[in-house]
C-alpha cells in the first residue's frame, strides 16, 4: 500500500511539533529521558503494549520480544516506547480472569488515546489478553498489529506426550479414583508446562490467537509459531517493521474488521476445534467493531464448517507444535479457502488470499482436507429452549456422542463449594443418566463468569468406570476442557434466568441435532416457581466488581460493558487542550 501520511500528519505531531509551551514541555520531558529531538520528532511513535508480568508464565518471553519489536521499529525509521498493560494471567487471577478482560480493554483504549502514539503493537496471548487488547484497539482505531505469544512446547512425562489442561483433567480424575501415585502426579505436574508460551492444546489462548490471525490482525502465520522458536523472534521484529509502514499508510482496525473478517474468523475458529470461550469474545469484539454477530450466526456457520484441525481437545492426537509443523493456520485456511472471503485486507497490507496463496499442508492427518474432517460440523453448537431462551453453548466433538440426545433427572447445585463437596462424596446417589447442574456461576453470579463449567465427575461414578455425563451451567469452561458440558446458559440464574427455577429431580432433555435444551416441567409450574423466586444479594458493594456488576452484559451479548459497545454512543474524543 502507498503511504498517505507526511510527518506533519502524524498523531504524535500534536504533542511534539508546535512551537508552544505545551509542546516545549513534551519535548523537554523526552530529553529528560535521554533522547535528542531527532530521535522522535517527525517519526511514527509506536507503543508496544506489553501484558507481561512475573506471574504470567505464558508471557515469560515477552521482555525479550519487546526488544525484538523495538529492533524492527528502529529499522523502519520509527520510535518505540514500551507501555505496560494489565497482564490478566489465567492461572493465578481470582475469582476469574474474565472479570478483568474489560478492564484491559478500557486500559488499552485509554492508553492509546491519551498518549502520543501513532501506532501500537499489541502483545498478548494468555486467554483474555487477546480479546481485551483487540477490543480496546478497535475502539481507539489507530494503526495496530497483534503479536501473539505463541504456544508452549509439548508436555512430556515418562515418555508420554501431555497436553496442557486436557491431560490435567484426565489425570486428576484418575488420581481421584486412586489410579495415580504421588510420584506419577508430581511427574505430570512438572512435565505438563515446559516452556514459556500459552497452552499448547487448542484451548482459549490458541483459539483466540488463531482468531486474531483470521481477522487479519496478525502477520501471516504468526499465530501458530511456538513461543520459544527462533521464528517467533523474527516475527516480532517483523511486527515492529510493519507497524511503522501501517502508520504511514494509515491502515487502521476499522479498515480491516468488517463483517466479512468476522465471518472468516468464526469459520476458521469452527474448523480449528475452538474453545467455547470463542463465542463470548468474538461477539464482544464484533460489537465493538459495529458488526452484528449473534449466537444464531455462529451456529449457522458452525453447521456448515467441518472441524479439520486434529488438535486436542476436539481432535484426538496432536498439539499446537504439531499443528505448526503441519503448516499452521495459513495451511488450514488454504484448505478451506473456498469457504472464506479472501478479498479482505490484513495488517500485512495484502489480502487474505494473497497471504495464504503459497501455504501448504505438510501432514494431512494434523490438518485434514475438507473431505476427511475430524468432525463433520464445526466444533461448537448453540442451543435454545426453556432452560436457555437466550442461548447456551456446547462442544459436540469433545463429548461422547451418546449424550447428543439425552434425557435424565437433574442434580442441582447452587454454588461451587456445594457441588465440590457432593462430587467427592463416594456415597452420593447418582447415575450416569443424571444431569449435573451448577448455577449462580455466570457473569454476575460467579462473579465474573468463572471457568467452572467442566463439573467434576462424581467420585461415586469414577469408581464405577464412568468418565463423562451431561453437565449444565451458566459458567464458562477452560478451552482445554472436554466432555458433555453445556455452558453460558443465558440469562444466568443469578438474574432470574430459567436455570434458577430448575429443581433436583426435574427431567432435563438435550436434543443436540435440533439444538434444544429443555426442562420437562409444566409451564404453569414454571410460572409458579418464577413468581416465588427472590433475587440474591449483589456480589459487590464497591470498586471494580461493583462497576462490573452494574454494566456487564449477558453471555449472549459478549459480556462487554453496555457503555463501551459501539451502538451505545460515540467514543470520547482526544483532549482538545494540549
Amino acid at each position: 500500500m502507498s503511504p498517505t501520511k507526511k510527518p506533519e500528519d502524524l498523531r504524535s505531531a500534536r504533542w511534539f511539533a508546535p512551537d508552544d509551551l505545551r509542546s516545549f514541555g513534551h519535548r523537554s520531558r523526552m530529553m529528560q529521558l535521554g533522547y535528542a529531538e531527532e530521535d522522535f520528532r517527525g517519526k511514527p511513535i509506536i507503543g508496544i503494549l506489553n501484558t507481561w508480568s512475573e506471574l504470567n508464565s505464558c508471557h515469560g518471553h515477552f521482555p525479550e520480544r519487546v526488544e525484538n519489536v523495538r529492533r524492527g521499529v528502529l529499522a523502519s525509521g520509527g520510535f518505540a516506547v514500551e507501555m505496560p498493560a494489565l497482564s490478566v494471567d489465567e492461572s493465578f487471577t481470582k475469582p476469574t480472569s474474565m472479570l478483568y478482560r474489560n478492564m484491559l480493554a478500557m486500559e488499552t483504549e485509554e492508553m492509546i488515546r491519551c498518549h502520543p502514539l501513532d501506532g501500537v503493537v499489541l502483545m498478548g496471548g494468555c486467554d483474555k489478553t487477546t480479546p481485551g487488547l483487540l477490543m480496546g484497539a478497535i475502539t481507539a482505531d489507530v494503526p495496530a498489529i497483534y503479536l501473539p505469544a505463541g504456544p508452549m512446547l509439548r508436555g512430556n512425562c515418562a515418555g508420554r506426550i501431555l497436553g496442557s489442561g486436557s491431560d490435567a483433567w484426565k489425570y486428576w480424575d484418575e488420581r481421584r479414583a486412586g489410579n495415580v501415585t504421588d510420584e506419577e502426579w508430581l511427574g505430570v505436574q512438572g512435565g505438563i508446562a515446559r516452556s514459556a508460551g500459552t497452552c499448547m492444546t487448542m484451548g482459549t489462548a490458541a483459539t483466540m490467537m488463531s482468531i486474531a490471525e483470521a481477522l487479519g490482525m496478525t502477520l501471516p502465520g504468526a499465530s501458530s509459531i511456538p513461543a520459544v522458536d527462533a521464528g517467533h523472534q523474527r516475527m516480532a521484529t517483523d511486527c515492529g517493521r510493519r507497524i511503522v509502514d501501517m502508520v504511514w499508510e494509515d491502515l487502521k482496525p476499522s479498515d480491516i474488521l468488517g463483517e466479512a473478517a468476522f465471518h472468516n474468523a468464526a469459520k476458521v475458529a469452527m474448523a480449528t476445534g475452538c474453545s467455547t470461550n470463542a463465542v463470548v469474545h468474538l461477539i464482544a469484539m464484533a460489537r465493538r467493531a459495529g458488526v452484528d454477530l449473534t449466537l444464531d450466526h455462529l451456529d449457522a456457520l458452525g453447521r456448515t464448517t467441518p472441524l479439520i484441525a486434529n488438535v486436542r481437545p476436539s481432535g484426538k492426537d496432536y498439539l499446537m507444535e504439531d499443528f505448526y509443523y503441519a503448516g499452521g493456520l495459513r495451511a488450514l485456511m488454504k484448505q478451506m479457502e473456498a469457504m472464506l472471503d479472501t478479498c479482505v485486507v490484513t495488517v500485512s497490507g495484502k489480502t487474505l488470499g494473497e497471504t495464504i496463496d503459497s501455504a501448504e499442508v505438510y501432514n494431512d492427518d494434523v490438518i485434514r482436507p475438507l473431505s476427511n474432517p475430524v468432525y463433520k460440523e464445526g466444533s461448537l453448537a448453540l442451543l435454545r429452549g426453556n432452560l436457555c431462551p437466550d442461548g447456551a453453548v456446547i462442544k459436540p466433538a469433545a463429548c461422547d456422542p451418546k449424550y447428543h440426545v439425552h434425557e435424565g433427572p437433574a442434580l442441582v447445585f447452587d454454588s461451587y463449594p456445594e457441588m465440590k463437596k457432593a462430587v467427592d462424596d463416594e456415597t452420593l446417589e447418582v447415575t450416569p443418566d443424571h444431569v449435573m447442574v451448577l448455577r449462580n456461576a455466570g457473569p454476575l453470579g460467579g462473579p465474573g463468569f468463572p471457568e467452572w463449567g467442566m463439573l467434576p465427575i462424581p467420585k461415586a461414578l469414577i469408581k464405577r468406570g464412568h468418565r463423562d455425563m451431561l453437565r449444565l451451567s451458566d459458567a464458562r469452561m477452560s478451552g482445554t476442557s472436554y466432555g458433555a458440558c453445556v455452558l453460558h446458559m443465558a440469562p444466568e440464574a443469578f438474574v432470574g434466568g430459567p436455570l434458577a427455577l430448575l429443581k433436583t429431580g426435574d427431567t432435563v432433555r438435550l436434543d443436540l441435532p435440533n439444538r434444544r435444551l429443555d426442562m420437562l416441567v409444566d409451564e404453569a409450574e414454571i410460572e409458579r416457581r418464577k413468581a416465588a423466586w427472590t433475587a440474591p444479594e449483589p456480589r459487590y458493594q464497591r470498586g471494580w466488581g461493583y462497576m462490573f456488576s452494574k454494566h456487564v452484559t449477558q453471555a449472549d451479548k459478549g459480556c462487554d460493558f453496555d457503555f463501551l459497545e459501539r451502538g451505545f454512543g460515540e467514543a470520547a474524543g482526544e483532549p482538545d487542550i494540549f
